[in-house]
């Protein structure tokens, strides 16, 4: 089987990559703005990551929100990280996908990226659009 062999096997995928693609791209650009505006301005100066909101609702409703988030959170990540490759807002979408999603070492990891100087620069124009004051 030679290479263009495979090639022609998977160029029927090509319209549904494109589909996810776009997909993706849409929903990072409406989210991304909505969801650096609820960042809390001091959320990057203490030391420790505060407890979630969630943590006194109903043990169902806590498990659905999360699992949810999480699916947001990774569907932007995986958006971002095709960005880098297309056209769109790729680092940023990234960093939102990171702060949504839950995993050991987020905190430290969301501090470290926040403090590279475009990221950082994007987010707080995000938060201007939004009228938000910027992150500390």
């Amino acid at each position: 089987m030679t290479l263009l062999n495979l090639a022609n096997d998977y160029l029927h995928l090509l319209p549904i990559i494109g589909l996810v693609s776009a997909l993706i791209f849409v929903i990072s650009l409406l989210s991304l703005p909505w969801l650096v505006a609820l960042i809390p301005e001091d959320y990057f100066l203490s030391a420790e990551r505060r407890p979630s909101p969630w943590e006194k609702r109903n043990p169902f409703i806590k498990i659905t929100l999360i699992v949810c988030k999480n699916i947001l959170g990774f569907v932007l990540l995986l958006g971002g990280f095709l960005m880098l490759f297309v056209p769109g807002q790729g680092l940023l979408t990234m960093v939102a996908g990171l702060v949504l999603m839950d995993y050991p070492g987020k905190f430290a990891l969301e501090k470290k990226i926040v403090k590279n100087p475009s990221i950082y620069k994007g987010l707080n124009w995000l938060r201007a659009k939004a009228n938000k004051p910027p992150l500390r």
